[in-house]
């Protein structure tokens, strides 16, 4: 299994920015993307977005398309969420994964959530109008 720690969230205004962390370890060739999820009180957890660990490519809800990014340092075992033009709807749990990459954000939340190899513990972000 690998060790995921998240880090990064907080609360902020909506239109405003905060970056998230996931440093992982114990990293291996199962281990080909790390990505991002979110639960809201109330609401089923939903994928946000994956990238490859070794390699290019990235996928995004159509939810955070064009205000969030999701970058890594390789050298530090770290992926990155950027989330800038926060939305009230944005306030949840967000929880780090790492596991199987695929074509489709939909494909790697099936995949992540049924052969995931780590979780990390959350780190909640709050979003306020």
């Amino acid at each position: 299994q690998v060790q995921l720690m998240e880090s990064g969230g907080g609360s902020v205004q909506a239109g405003g920015s905060l970056m998230l962390s996931c440093t992982a370890s114990g990293l291996t060739v199962r281990t080909p993307s790390m990505g991002w999820f979110r639960q809201a009180p109330g609401k089923e957890r939903e994928g946000v977005a994956a990238i490859v660990v070794l390699g290019t490519g990235t996928l995004y809800a159509d939810s955070v398309k064009g205000r969030f990014t999701i970058s890594k340092d390789n050298s530090k075992h770290t992926v990155y969420l950027q989330m800038n033009s926060l939305k009230p709807e944005d306030t949840a749990m967000y929880y780090c994964a790492a596991g199987a990459w695929a074509a489709g954000l939909g494909s790697w939340v099936s995949a992540i959530e049924q052969r995931g190899n780590g979780w990390g513990q959350g780190t909640q972000v709050t979003v306020s109008s």
